[in-house]
């Protein structure tokens, strides 16, 4: 953080951004410089971050259970546990609830998901990935879909309950928020 500080009072970068960390992490990088950006998955599947992350800080729901057999195959993606088999069958179910939602909406369910997250809050940016032009105006689109707070608590309660979503995000979860923790600065030796 003290080398990313240089950067920023060099004029070198303007702004510095988490990936992947964990809440206290955040404070900590922040003692030492404002952080602007922390990145990690936020979605209706995924909402650990809601316990410590979004505090601290204040691609299935466009294809569905089709979603895989869509992909070519060395996409890492067919070898994330919520689209292995014993867990694609039931989360699919979550899918179609949030599909018909999205119907009743007039919108698509990816932009019902990513309208549910720019929802979160003025200070909350979705960041969807995409590659093609028309997923680009899908998303841009999502901007328009206005959500009640009964629509946000129906969303929310279709993967909130225990076991609603089953699988995790990815088979190496080490490398998420929640194993990210950094050595305490005084734990450091100093040479």
């Amino acid at each position: 953080m003290m080398e990313l500080k240089k950067l920023v009072d060099e004029g070198k970068i303007r702004y510095i951004g988490l990936s992947e960390a964990s809440a206290s992490t955040i404070r900590r990088a922040h003692t030492v410089h404002p952080i602007t950006a922390v990145q990690l998955e936020w979605s209706l599947w995924s909402r650990d971050a809601e316990e410590d992350i979004i505090p601290t800080c204040r691609g299935f729901f466009s294809s569905g259970a089709k979603l895989v057999d869509n992909l070519v195959d060395n996409d890492m993606r067919k070898n994330l546990p919520r689209f292995q088999p014993e867990n694609l069958e039931h989360n699919k179910h979550i899918f179609e609830k949030v599909n018909e939602l999205a119907e009743k909406k007039g919108c698509s369910a990816s932009q019902l998901a990513l309208a549910w997250v720019h929802h979160q809050g003025a200070d909350v940016c979705p960041i969807p990935g995409t590659t093609k032009i028309e997923n680009l105006n899908q998303n841009v689109g999502a901007l328009s879909v206005k959500l009640t707070e009964s629509e946000m608590a129906e969303l929310e309660s279709l993967a909130s309950d225990e076991g609603a979503v089953k699988g995790e995000r990815h088979s190496a979860m080490k490398s998420t928020w929640k194993y990210s923790e950094t050595p305490s600065l005084s734990s450091w030796k100093k040479e």
